[in-house]
């Protein structure tokens, strides 16, 4: 008797280790699908995060004429409008945060930014490292020296000796380092034209659209110009790898192709001669 109960007790203890087993493993993975779940969801949607917090958050630097501020402090320009009537679509406000251009695609990935909207070139590297919109404006990267030696830079081989300003991460300090200039990295491009009028720079490689709206005559810097045009390229929104915001944006700007309210914003500016092609 005393043997059979000894069996009782020890096929007991084996039936509860093996339920507590059985208990412990559908815990751990009901756990990890939950936390799949939760991860999955939260990278499901751009969209829905943006709209959720309430605000987009714009990356951009100081670039005429397409992110600059008026004389009572307001984002203007072709972008920041755009980027604007975006945020307003979407049932959210916007907010422009200046960003250190080589740091874009960190700003994103880390969600201090929602989007990089300040006429940005569509570079390998760029869509490589973001999902973007579809291309909107077309530009070049011009050489910009000042208007009395202009006559003597008009062509790519005579540009060789010339000591460059250009953007920090920039469309023009690719083509400056591919081309194998003599260049310095500054904060932006504005930054870049300030080096020319003042001389520590021999010449700039900036966008055509923000030279059409910045040098010449009419404009702060009357005494630069432009010459070669070293590169043809687009304009593109960006956002985090696999954000449903870029399709959202595609969407909207076909809208306003549509109804022309985009070719009116683009005179606003005059940048109309740039806009891609609907």
């Amino acid at each position: 008797m005393k043997n059979m109960k000894k069996l009782w007790a020890l096929l007991l203890a084996l039936a509860m280790t093996f339920s507590l087993a059985a208990c412990g493993g559908t815990s751990d993975e009901e756990t990890t699908t939950d936390d799949q779940t939760t991860e999955d969801t939260a990278a499901e949607s751009d969209l829905a995060y943006v709209q959720d917090k309430g605000t987009l958050v714009v990356g951009i630097t100081e670039f005429e004429p397409m992110d600059y501020q008026d004389a009572d402090g307001n984002w203007i320009g072709f972008d920041a409008d755009m980027a604007s009537e975006f945020a307003e679509s979407l049932g959210v406000s916007v907010e422009f945060q200046v960003i250190d251009w080589d740091n874009k695609v960190m700003e994103l990935d880390g969600k201090t930014i929602d989007v990089v909207w300040n006429g940005m070139t569509l570079t390998e590297d760029v869509l490589a490292a973001m999902e973007c919109s579809q291309p909107y404006l077309i530009n070049q990267q011009v050489v910009v020296v000042p208007a009395d030696v202009a006559d003597q830079y008009q062509t790519e081989d005579s540009l060789a000796d010339l000591a460059f300003a250009v953007e920090i991460g920039s469309a023009g300090c690719e083509v400056a380092a591919a081309n194998g200039y003599n260049y310095t990295e500054v904060a932006d491009q504005a930054t870049a034209l300030l080096e020319v009028a003042s001389g520590t720079a021999d010449a700039a490689i900036i966008d055509s659209l923000m030279a059409g709206a910045m040098i010449g005559e009419g404009t702060s810097y009357a005494d630069l110009t432009s010459t070669v045009a070293l590169t043809s390229e687009e304009y593109g929104v960006g956002f985090r790898k696999g954000s449903d915001l870029a399709a959202a944006l595609n969407e909207f700007l076909d809208g306003k192709y549509a109804d022309g309210s985009i070719q009116t914003l683009a005179e606003t500016y005059g940048v109309q001669d740039a806009l891609v092609a609907e």
